[in-house]
């Protein structure tokens, strides 16, 4: 089984910045893709960021250009950027990890609130 664990979250105003970690723990060898997806209440999770082991990244269409992902695979890392936020990016953020040939998130962490207002 695979572990995640995520930190950074909290309050910003807009147009600030926060980062996120997502560690992961466990059979962390089985792990391919890595992302970041979000949730407010009432809707879908929705992709903000996804990377590969390869380093190969997509963006959310919402995000693009103002976020960045990152990923340490030594130390079964991944890291959110999120700059110029704004109160539309409110939300809980999730860590997610795919299995290796697994076209599905398989693994979840339980999330971080993000709140960004004045």
């Amino acid at each position: 089984q695979v572990q995640l664990t995520e930190s950074g979250g909290g309050l910003v105003q807009p147009g600030g910045s926060l980062r996120l970690s997502c560690a992961a723990s466990g059979n962390t060898p089985r792990i391919s893709r890595m992302a970041w997806y979000r949730q407010t209440p009432g809707n879908q999770r929705e992709l903000v960021a996804r990377i590969t082991n390869g380093g190969n990244i997509v963006y959310g269409a919402s995000v693009q250009g103002r976020f960045t992902i990152s990923r340490d695979n030594a130390n079964n890392m991944v890291y959110l950027q999120m700059n110029s936020l704004k109160p539309e990016d409110t939300a809980v953020y999730y860590c997610a990890a795919s299995r290796l040939f697994s076209g599905n998130m398989d693994y979840w962490g339980k999330g971080t609130l993000v709140s960004v207002s004045s």
